[in-house]
C-alpha cells in the first residue's frame, strides 16, 4: 500500500479522509526544506493560495513516492535530502 486509500481522521465537528502519502509530503516539506522536491514545490505552489498549495501537495507526494521507491530499491537518496545521523 502506498497510502493512497484514505484514513478516518476527526477533528470536532469535521470529518474528513487524509491520506498517509499527503501527511508525508506535508512533513517532507517541513524536514527537507533545502531537497530539489521541496525547492520545486515552493517554486511552483508557493506563492499561490490554499487551492494551488493543495493540488501541489497531491503533485509533490506522487513525485516523493516515486523519489522514496528509487531509495529503496536501489539507495538513490532523493536530490538534496539530507540523513539524519542515528
Amino acid at each position: 500500500m502506498a497510502g493512497l486509500t484514505g484514513t478516518p481522521y476527526d477533528s470536532g465537528g469535521s470529518q474528513r479522509d487524509r491520506t498517509l502519502i499527503i501527511e508525508i509530503a506535508w512533513s517532507w516539506l517541513r524536514y527537507q526544506p533545502e531537497a530539489k522536491l521541496s525547492l520545486w514545490f515552493k517554486e511552483r505552489f508557493g506563492s499561490g493560495g490554499k487551492r494551488m498549495r493543495r493540488i501541489g501537495i497531491v503533485a509533490l507526494a506522487r513525485r516523493l513516492l516515486i523519489a522514496l521507491w528509487q531509495y529503496l530499491e536501489h539507495g538513490l537518496l532523493p536530490p538534496g535530502a539530507k540523513l539524519k545521523p542515528a
